[in-house]
């Protein structure tokens, strides 16, 4: 398992490396390696699954007797590796439809750099979730900083530059605290293994947790460092599909479920702090999307909004309640699959039409029902509605919340908040379905023109995946 493990975060490399020298074929071989590793990820998930479910570490890099880098598998890591890996897989294979010179919004055709450092963000992401040690950790999340700078930057234009200048900014100024954290735990306990942190004494285990929380909040756009995002639209929507859905923004939140599943009992202070900046920052994010009439920049602001609630569920877990952390597993899993589905919905939007201003986007569901239905389907998982994917992930969280209400009850009244910005956000988004897909179409919607058969496909997966996840996830969670 270590050798299947090792090779899945490999093989992307090589890949990139193999799509960086090529000059023809370069977008089909990037498919092929995001397929091989995708196909790591599911051996190395069914290969711990038959072994006996048990949790599994294995020591790679060694300096004496300190772990640098090792593995660890158990059903959290094996989960989210399938989701960021196996999205960035379909993320490839719709890029090949998107990047072309057909495309309305941005003709273009797509050059090797793309498919390379979307590759490497594939491996860093493995790399990161497998990672059984701080440092392993910190690794990979330089590297998923490094090509998110690359990325988002991709078209060269002033815009995007300055969007990916103040994405890498803001993210290595929360990395700050992964480095603190790493160089702490390995101060007070020798090593820097994420299961040390158990050992730790309360104060020295409050101050590596709060190191891990901030790189999570840079990571995934919370506040006071939530400014990047929206502006990091300027990424072809493909990239916000998968820096912004499915892996980028995701890093925080895994790195800070795993350091509060690793540290045992924890200092109340810890999750106090996490779902008070978590509630305010939910606020913050609703209030913002709600003027947005470009749909990536609402999507943006939306994302902000849901990672909101798994800070939520994580900070109940690090209270005490082993519900609200399967909540938020599970949210991190879903909730990749279906903001993918929205982002590309408005790639696709943009592709056929060459726009992504909602004003100008009516009647989708007339003249491309594709679209019109994923719209719909990603809206409603979004919003937790049964029997979408959401539902599954926000029912057990405002669960968890309510029941540890009984021990803290101002807990109560965080989670009404919560409930009312999720009905809230289900009106508001009903709204939009309503404005942007049914009616008469727009001009614009009229003279839209067909997208490729590998945007149609991907699409196709993930709207099935918005219905399916939540019974994988919680099938593999048990």
């Amino acid at each position: 398992m270590d050798n299947l493990a090792l090779i899945t975060i490999i093989l992307p490399f090589v890949g990139a490396f193999v799509t960086g020298l090529s000059k023809r074929h370069f977008a089909p071989i990037a498919v092929l390696f995001a397929a091989l590793a995708m196909l790591g990820t599911i051996a190395v998930g069914w290969s711990w699954h038959v072994s006996g479910n048990s949790v599994i570490s294995y020591d790679l890099v060694q300096v004496g007797n300190t772990a640098i880098f090792g593995i660890t598998l158990d059903a959290v890591s094996t989960l989210i590796a399938f989701a960021v890996v196996a999205l960035g897989f379909l993320i490839c294979l719709y890029s090949c439809g998107y990047l072309t010179d057909k495309n309305r919004e941005h003709p273009h055709n797509g050059k090797p750099r793309f498919y390379a450092f979307l590759l490497i963000f594939i491996g860093a992401m493995a790399g990161l979730v497998y990672s059984s040690t701080l440092a392993g950790q910190l690794l990979f999340f330089e590297i998923t900083g490094a090509c998110s700078w690359a990325l988002i930057s991709y078209y060269q234009t002033p815009k995007a530059q300055a969007a990916a200048m103040k994405a890498l900014l803001i993210t290595h100024v929360g990395s700050i605290g992964l480095y603190f954290a790493a160089a702490y735990l390995f101060s007070q306990s020798g090593t820097f293994s994420v299961t040390a942190l158990e050992t730790l004494p309360a104060d020295a285990k409050v101050l590596v947790l709060f190191g891990v929380m901030f790189a999570a909040w840079g990571k995934s756009a919370q506040l006071p460092m939530q400014i990047w995002l929206p502006n990091a639209m300027e990424a072809p929507t493909p990239v916000s599909a998968y820096l912004h859905a499915a892996s980028m923004v995701k890093v925080g939140v895994y790195i800070f479920a795993r350091a509060v599943m690793s540290a045992g009992d924890i200092p109340h202070i810890v999750g106090e702090v996490g779902i008070i900046m978590a509630m305010i920052t939910l606020i913050y994010g609703f209030l913002m999307y709600l003027p947005q009439t470009d749909l990536k920049r609402l999507l943006a602001y939306s994302t902000i909004t849901q990672l909101s609630y798994i800070f939520i569920g994580i900070s109940l877990a690090a209270l005490g309640s082993k519900l609200a952390l399967i909540a938020a597993i599970a949210y991190i899993f879903n909730h990749a699959f279906a903001k993918s589905l929205f982002f590309l919905i408005a790639g696709a939007l943009s592709y056929a039409t060459g726009t992504r201003s909602m004003p100008r986007l009516q009647g989708i569901m007339k003249t491309m029902p594709l679209i019109g239905t994923g719209f719909g389907i990603a809206a409603l998982a979004i919003a937790g509605v049964p029997p979408f994917n959401g539902f599954f992930s926000k029912f057990p969280l405002f669960a968890a919340g309510f029941e540890l209400a009984n021990t803290y009850p101002w807990i109560t009244w965080l989670m009404i908040l919560a409930l009312v910005e999720s009905v809230a956000t289900f009106v508001w988004l009903l709204y939009k379905f309503g404005q942007c897909v049914i009616g008469q179409p727009s001009d614009d919607v009229l003279n839209a023109q067909p997208i490729t058969f590998s945007m149609k496909l991907v699409l196709i997966i993930l709207m099935i995946m918005s219905v399916v996840s939540a019974f994988i996830a919680s099938w593999w969670l048990g």
